[in-house]
């Protein structure tokens, strides 16, 4: 592991062998991907982010060997471009999915650009280390590294993620924005991340430290002066006289004499008058990232570091319990397949690395049980027993809303009851945090209208009470199982079966349509095929490529084994399947729904974002979900790919995207992919169609392409997505939070399709108070609204707790369009710890 109280020069070989590997020739600041459109051949803020979490991931993988596998040797990877791919293959065996660990990787890499455009961080020169706020900077910094501690030892790795990519940011803009490079230093500051140490040798506000430079490019503007600085930017704090500026044409303070700049943001003299030294920056800069992400492992330790960046090809395990008196069979089955998969995956790659037990019942849920011991999440769920209660409906909603908040991203989340909800009004909330999480939820329904004691009703219930499962289900790409008790045993062993890791087939047409058969595609890379169908089915087959067919007969076909619980069939494709154009045919009463899923390492993510092509820092502004009337990028990023490396056996890649409506499943548009870097990286962009920007509703997305020996590739993504109707932003306080104090909180909406006439709630948890100054607003298009909420934190709030804020906009006429929710994570932090000794990196502040 490298040091985290020694200086860099000190670094292990790998990481210095790992530099030379990682770093291109030419390198810059920007925010992502995006911003290459305004200064290509840079490197931005997420590649040095996701460059210096490759070189500590693999330093894990070689000191601690896989206990299975031989260990990895740092030879086998100089002289290529190292890929998370690349990595799990090497360390958890071939085919081992990387996803997780990539939308991690993103996340942080998302937060990390999210400065540049936040009105909380943007225009902070704290949280840049602008107008020489050094000393200010560096205490910003430590909080947001030990914030990013404190969320994940909370195991809230979604907060810390948010709280590293910030920390990253202004750590990576020092060696930008200051002149630490231009003082001819080789090593990044030594003290810069730790709090008890002098920065020392810092500029006052007498100083004079540039000259004036009227050309873009501004090689020799430095006076030859050996204190630290920093450039000032914009007229907040306004520039001293003789101060230097950080340059660009968007920065108004660089035409205030000294004119010129010194960031080294970019490639380019329009952006960066210190362009010339982006290299020698970027170098520091990833190798101050590399030590920051080395530090936060010293703190968690290798089995919590791994955690924060999900270091492993497994899901985790997360189930929601109906405790009430008829529950036994259903509370039962959960146990022995929990207990199942926690023994046979027990020292595995696959073993979840995170456990969440939720409980429920009326008028009660929770609490929250969450861990990463598996033996404490079995003691806990076999203390569970179906006790008291018995009548319908419950309180379900509730209790999966707090196990989505606990949950990690890309997880699935099963849901035992017998029940209909009864708190039915949280379905759109419900519905949005699943997207935003990008969790499936399955619920598993032991509905028995025969059973003749357990369950009773307080009235008559309505036929169409589990819609609200329904809902969630499709919004999240998880199912709705009805069943019953005889069956719920065999039907719980789908838990298993969906933690692997699984992709979605397109089916054409997406729904069932009498008389049409349903048409999706079968390539190489998938094994494990399988059909599952729901509802009131009298006949279906199922026809491979070679005209083979296979009846709704349960047991072993032709094609593979089929199974019926009730109304549920599900029929499992031998391995191999025939690559090739399958068909499926059902008759069935109502609505039947038709889901193909198989196994493999081939998979995709996908993020959206607005082009922020006219300031200072060009680049993507990224966006939970795409908004009604605003410009918005798709950006997909393919898993499994491989470096592979043979000219004989090409890539898959997949050209286009298509979009349809949800649940009908009308073509909405079809746009080509346009690839960003090197094609090895997998990263693809497309622009949403105007068609489907123009108003609000669900969508879903396929991608198509082919594989490397030219036959058809499609994928589909498993949640359901949303253009909803307004821009809701929510952010947090400039400081932390801490028992018995009051933050203000920002919220921001915007219209850009037209107006609106809104209603503005705002919840928090019970134990808090959150008062607003904007409970309605209504906009014309292109018209924004500023609003402020007041968090009270009580005294008796758990020290290193997170809490969450949630803001909903609904209309106020009558519509089908589902509300905006926006989603806040805040930390309430214990006092810091003291430092006692200077050498010791501590994250406490100063």
């Amino acid at each position: 592991m490298l040091p985290t109280d020694v200086p860099l020069s000190h670094l292990g070989p790998s990481a210095l062998l790992l530099l030379k590997l990682l770093l291109p020739p030419t390198s810059a600041f920007f925010p992502n991907i995006w911003s290459l459109l305004a200064a290509p051949s840079s490197i931005t803020h997420q590649d040095l982010t996701e460059e210096a979490a490759l070189n500590v991931t693999l330093q894990l993988f070689l000191e601690q060997p896989p206990p299975s596998r031989p260990p990895l040797h740092l030879k086998d990877f100089l002289g290529r471009t190292l890929l998370a791919d690349d990595l799990f293959a090497a360390y958890f065996g071939p085919g081992s999915p990387s996803r997780r660990f990539r939308a991690a990787l993103g996340e942080v890499s998302r937060a990390n650009a999210a400065q540049d455009f936040l009105s909380t961080s943007k225009n902070d020169p704290d949280q840049h280390f602008d107008a020489e706020r050094l000393g200010q900077g560096r205490t910003r910094l430590v909080e947001a590294l030990r914030e990013t501690v404190v969320a994940a030892r909370a195991l809230d790795h979604t907060l810390a993620r948010q709280r590293l990519g910030a920390a990253l940011h202004a750590l990576q803009d020092f060696y930008s924005h200051s002149n630490w490079v231009e003082l001819g230093k080789q090593q990044p500051h030594p003290h810069l991340l730790w709090p008890r140490q002098e920065l020392g040798n810092l500029a006052q506000v007498g100083d004079h430290t540039c000259l004036d430079c009227h050309e873009s490019s501004c090689p020799g503007n430095l006076l030859g002066s050996t204190l630290l600085t920093s450039g000032y930017f914009g007229t907040h704090p306004s520039k001293p006289p003789g101060k230097c500026s950080h340059g660009g044409h968007f920065d108004r303070s660089s035409s205030q004499p000294p004119r010129g700049g010194i960031n080294k943001d970019s490639t380019s003299p329009g952006f960066s008058p210190h362009h010339m030294l982006h290299l020698q920056a970027a170098k520091l800069a990833l190798l101050a990232s590399i030590q920051a992400f080395s530090l936060l492992r010293s703190r968690l330790g290798d089995r919590g570091f791994s955690r924060l960046l999900d270091i492993s090809p497994a899901s985790s395990l997360s189930f929601v319990l109906d405790t009430t008196g008829s529950m036994g069979e259903e509370i039962n089955a959960a146990k022995i397949q929990a207990r199942r998969i926690v023994e046979q995956r027990r020292g595995s790659p696959m073993e979840p690395a995170h456990y969440v037990l939720v409980p429920f019942h009326d008028p009660g849920f929770g609490p929250v049980f969450t861990t990463s011991d598996p033996d404490s999440f079995w003691q806990q769920l076999n203390e569970i027993h179906a006790l008291g209660g018995g009548d319908e409906p419950e309180m379900c909603l509730s209790a999966l809303e707090l196990a989505l908040l606990h949950t990690p991203p890309l997880s699935d989340i099963f849901v035992f009851t017998d029940a209909s909800p009864k708190d039915a009004f949280l379905t759109n909330r419900v519905e949005s945090l699943t997207q935003e999480r990008r969790c499936r939820v399955t619920f598993l329904v032991t509905e028995d209208p025969s059973r003749g004691q357990g369950r009773a009703r307080r009235e008559v219930l309505s036929p169409l009470r589990f819609e609200p499962y329904e809902v969630v289900a499709l919004a999240s790409g998880g199912e709705v199982i009805f069943t019953k008790d005889q069956h719920i045993q065999e039907v719980a062993a789908i838990v298993g079966d969906s933690m692997a890791d699984v992709v979605t087939l397109p089916l054409e047409p997406p729904v069932v349509v009498p008389g049409r058969p349903l048409v999706f595609s079968v390539d190489g890379l998938l094994q494990r095929v399988t059909v599952r169908i729901h509802g009131e089915v009298s006949s279906f087959w199922i026809r491979n490529p070679e005209g083979v067919s296979q009846g709704q007969e349960e047991g072993q076909g032709p094609l593979g084994h089929t199974r019926r619980f009730g109304q549920f069939w599900i029929v499992t494709m031998n391995d191999p399947p025939q690559t090739g154009t399958w068909e499926i045919r059902v008759t069935a009463k109502g609505n039947p729904r038709v889901r193909v899923q198989a196994q493999t390492s081939l998979d995709f993510l996908f993020f959206f974002g607005v082009p922020m092509e006219d300031g200072p820092h060009p680049g993507l502004y990224p966006l939970t979900h795409p908004v009604a009337g605003l410009q918005t990028q798709l950006l997909v990023e393919v898993t499994g790919l491989g470096s592979g490396g043979n000219p004989g056996h090409p890539l898959p890649h997949f050209s286009h995207v298509v979009f349809r409506g949800v649940p009908e499943g009308a073509e909405l548009g079809r746009v080509p992919l346009e690839p960003k870097g090197p094609r090895e990286r997998g990263l693809l962009a497309a622009a949403l169609p105007p068609t489907l920007l123009s108003a609000a509703g669900a969508f879903s997305l396929e991608l198509i392409g082919q594989d490397g020996g030219g036959r058809d590739l499609h994928r589909a993504a498993p949640q359901a997505c949303a253009v909803v109707p307004v821009l809701l932003e929510l952010s947090g306080p400039p400081g932390i939070l801490a028992p018995g104090s009051k933050a203000p909180l920002s919220l921001h909406i915007a219209s850009f399709s037209g107006p609106q006439d809104l209603d503005l709630t705002a919840s928090v948890n019970s134990s808090f108070a959150l008062t607003s100054n904007l409970s309605r607003v209504r906009l014309e298009q292109n018209e924004s609204a500023w609003g402020r909420l007041w968090l009270e934190v009580p005294d008796s709030a758990a020290p290193d707790s997170v809490v969450t804020v949630t803001v909903s906009a609904t209309g106020r006429e009558a519509s089908p369009v589902a509300p905006t929710y926006a989603f806040l994570r805040l930390l309430v932090l214990a006092p810091a710890p003291r430092v006692r000794r200077p050498h010791f990196p501590s994250l406490g502040r100063s």
